[in-house]
Order: structure tokens, then C-alpha cells, then sequence
């Protein structure tokens, strides 16, 4: 009995933490570029049972029962890095990349990370400005790398190719630094939208292209996540409603059925 309101309450405890990754990604479902995250259950390792003061024997020296399982728990978040829709928004600083989700943009903006300065953040979201010394950056004020560090601007006129060459004029400015790796799950997500590499994470070629005027969506499905949600409550309240019917068996077996008479 005890087992089983270990059960219940660590799937409960379990179910509350991917309620909140579910409301997040809802949360960020007209976030440009965000990638949703999924929550993968695992079971808790098998714990052993050994006998306290059972019968002790040759082939079982140590008295072990055998081994359970109390519940299960969230294993690991993961992002899936699939692409968004494509919006075409014919806005001049606003751009995308199409390709299988593995490419990002590359801004500058030191955070300070398990005790590390990171110069290098990416981002899918391509909803660029420009500000008042003329340097490409993001929604919040980082700037944007090209090849050939922060990118700056003649003037407000400007076009990119699909290679992500900036071109004013007859000049070519810079190129749009793109950064893409061959599994871009071993990115882990920092700051605002956006991601770190990790030691885990290898580049390769850039394959894709650049489009400007276009703007990544978020690839979360809102009824997807609306049916997961109500799928994770029902879970929530069973569990519930088992850890009460196991609290009120042990209490009458406590204070009723171990009374003497």
C-alpha cells in the first residue's frame, strides 16, 4: 500500500512537470521561431527488496526478495527542431531560413552560463531592426553576426540573397553568419529564444537558404497541445483520486482493523 502512494504521487509530481512544458509551448505559439519541447517518460530503477529479518539461506544469502518499480518520472525535455511555417511579411529586416530545422542565425550577446561568458547565441527568429548606429539586431538588442562580425549598414537599404549575402548597392556588405549543425538536438535553450552549442554539438554545411520578407512561425500545434493537456489532467486527477483511496485504506487499516478489542 505504501508502494502505491509512492506511485501515485511521484506520477502526479511527474504529470505537473509536463503540464508545464505543455503550457509553455501554448505560451509561445506566435513566438517566431520557437521550437516546442516534449517531455519523455522514464522508469525509476528497479529498487531492490531485501528481507529485514526474513530466512536467510545458501542459494539466498542475503535474504533479497527480488526487485520493484515505484512509478515512472520525466527522463528528458526534448525540443523538437522541426520547421515552422513560413510567412511572407515583405518586411525588409525580417527573414528566414528554409531547411530541415538545423540552421540558425548567429547574434552576439554574452550571458554568463554555469560560471562561462557565451559570445555565441542562435535563433530562428528572424524578426531583425536596425538601430540608431545603423548595426543589424534582434527584437532585443543583440546584435546580428555576419561573417565578418556585427553586421552595419550603409543606410535602411538593403537586400539579402538566399546565400545571405547582405548587398547595398553594387556592394556586397557582409554575409549573414549561418550556423548549422548536424543534430541540432545537443543545442540546449538559453535566454530568450534562443540556444548555446554544447560539447556534444558538430557543424556541418549550410544547405538551405535565406529568405527576406519571410518569417519562421512556431511549429507548436495548439490542438495537439490542447489534447495532450487534457490528457495530462485526466492522468493528474486518477492518480489523485488512487493516493486518496490508498490514504483512507491505510487509515482504517491503521486505526480501525489494528484496534484491540
Amino acid at each position: 500500500m505504501i508502494r502505491g502512494l509512492y506511485s501515485s504521487g511521484w506520477s502526479m509530481i511527474a504529470n505537473g512537470r509536463k503540464m508545464d512544458v505543455i503550457a509553455n509551448n501554448i505560451a509561445n505559439v506566435n513566438t517566431n521561431g520557437f521550437k516546442k519541447d516534449s517531455v519523455v517518460f522514464e522508469s525509476f530503477s528497479d529498487v531492490l527488496v531485501r528481507s529485514v529479518n526474513g530466512q536467510r539461506s545458501i542459494s539466498n544469502p542475503q535474504g533479497i526478495l527480488g526487485t520493484m518499480q515505484f512509478s515512472s518520472d520525466v527522463g528528458e525535455i526534448f525540443t523538437r527542431q522541426n520547421q515552422g511555417q513560413l510567412n511572407k511579411t515583405d518586411k525588409m529586416t525580417d527573414f528566414a531560413i528554409s531547411d530541415n530545422g538545423n540552421s540558425f542565425f548567429t547574434i552576439l550577446a554574452p550571458e554568463v552560463s554555469n560560471g562561462q561568458e557565451i559570445q555565441e547565441l542562435y535563433t530562428r527568429d528572424g524578426a531583425f531592426t536596425i538601430n540608431q548606429q545603423n548595426y543589424l539586431t534582434t527584437g532585443e538588442g543583440y546584435l546580428v553576426m555576419g561573417q565578418n562580425g556585427p553586421i552595419q549598414l550603409a543606410d535602411n537599404e538593403f537586400i539579402v540573397n538566399e546565400e545571405g549575402m547582405i548587398i547595398q548597392g553594387e556592394n556586397v556588405v557582409d554575409t549573414l553568419l549561418i550556423r548549422c549543425f548536424e543534430d541540432a538536438s545537443t543545442l540546449r535553450k538559453i535566454g530568450t529564444n534562443t540556444l548555446a552549442e554544447t560539447e556534444q554539438s558538430q557543424e556541418q554545411q549550410f544547405n538551405g537558404k535565406v529568405l527576406q520578407g519571410f518569417l519562421e512561425q512556431s511549429n507548436v500545434n495548439v490542438i495537439s497541445e490542447m489534447v495532450d493537456m487534457i490528457t495530462v489532467l485526466r492522468a493528474y486527477e486518477a492518480n489523485q483520486k488512487i493516493l486518496q483511496i490508498q490514504d483512507d485504506a491505510l487509515g482504517k487499516a491503521v486505526n480501525e482493523v489494528g484496534m484491540i478489542r
